[in-house]
């Protein structure tokens, strides 16, 4: 049973690694997410829009993302949590699954010259693509480093003022493993501030499907789940800043032509190490 659990996990994270790998990969400016059969954007479930539009819908502010490399931009995430970090001059950020690096460039800009940020993702192309973002536009406190965020974080310990992550956490198939890894590399008194989508019915890891899993549904845990991992590993002052419907899903039900409906919500939440 161990071993096949450990299977369906290597599975589900090489599926992550393949789609997100594809997006990665140079595309015409008008192409957005929508391009994969599975990701966690609305750009996923609807095409025409460009990347910026779709960033846009999630809560991104134009005028910011003007301001950033364009190819740091793919329309993927369910939030924006740099609208809510409340980011400082000179602080230290980390953001966990940071793609082409388009958080990781806004808070560059919040954070200037003082402060860093540290990107990590545990795709290489998303990696390829964020590193040459930065070359490429001259940013010098911020870098990207290759890691899996239930494993280990590749950072040292009471490093970070704050650890963002945008529709990451849900991916991932121990999250009280990767809160464990947050609370670590945070300092003390450090806060996480992270945009994820949660769901009013679980599925249970040993029915889960690959696919959906990488689409942040069958990964997505309850809300109250959600908070209760949180607070599992010691974070205190947990909150919802911000709470919306994301997607209704309809799946088949027992019966010929019964449906059944899935409401997934995107929220936004704070935590504090203490």
């Amino acid at each position: 049973m161990e071993n096949e659990h450990h299977h369906q996990q290597q599975n589900i994270k090489k599926t992550i690694r393949k789609t997100y790998g594809k997006i990665a990969l140079p595309q015409s400016n008008s192409e957005s997410a929508s391009s994969s059969s599975s990701c966690c954007a609305p750009g996923c479930c609807s095409g025409g829009d460009s990347p910026a539009q779709v960033a846009a819908v999630i809560g991104y502010d134009a005028n910011d993302l003007e301001s950033i490399p364009q190819a740091s931009i793919l329309g993927v995430g369910c939030g924006a949590p740099v609208n809510f970090a409340d980011l400082q001059r000179g602080e230290t950020v980390v953001d966990l699954g940071s793609g082409a690096g388009i958080d990781v460039f806004l808070s560059a800009k919040k954070v200037s010259n003082e402060g860093r940020v540290i990107g990590i993702d545990m795709t290489d192309e998303m990696l390829e693509r964020a590193r040459r973002n930065a070359k490429e536009h001259g940013y010098t406190n911020v870098e990207f480093r290759k890691g899996d965020i239930e494993q280990r974080i590749p950072v040292d310990d009471n490093t970070a003022d704050v650890v963002i992550s945008n529709c990451v956490i849900n991916l991932t198939m121990n999250k009280v493993d990767a809160f464990k890894e947050v609370y670590r590399i945070l300092k003390q008194n450090g806060r996480m501030v992270i945009s994820d989508l949660v769901t009013d019915a679980e599925v249970a890891p040993a029915d889960a499907d690959d696919e959906k899993w990488c689409g942040c549904i069958d990964g997505a845990l309850t809300k109250e789940h959600y908070i209760d991992s949180i607070k599992l590993v010691g974070f205190q002052n947990v909150e919802v800043l911000s709470e919306q419907l994301y997607m209704v899903e309809d799946n088949d039900g027992n019966k010929e032509d019964d449906k059944v409906s899935k409401k997934i919500t995107s929220v936004v939440i704070k935590a504090v190490k203490r």
